[in-house]
């Protein structure tokens, strides 16, 4: 199985910020919902899939002001047959 990332943030607003940061540098992020077992807030977070990125990710935190939570660490429990129809 494989290790996903979840950027926690205290509100969507730093959520879309570094969504768009992250585009701008071509490093791949998906917003999805905060995973219940990171946060008990509702909210958004940004999915990183690398961990190669991860570094990368921390720098423009850092660098652009960004508010964070947290930076949680999973594997990925999704089945890939949820969707699958046929």
């Amino acid at each position: 199985m494989e290790k996903e990332y979840y950027i926690i943030f205290p509100n969507v607003e730093n959520g879309l910020k570094l969504n768009e940061l992250l585009k701008d540098k071509k490093i791949p992020a998906t917003i999805v919902p905060a995973p219940r077992e990171a946060t008990k807030c509702c909210g958004i977070s940004l999915l990183i899939k690398n961990k190669s990125d991860i570094q990368l990710v921390k720098e423009y935190i850092a660098d652009n002001d960004v508010e964070i939570l947290d930076i949680f660490e999973t594997i990925d429990k999704r089945d890939p047959m949820r969707n699958k129809f046929c």
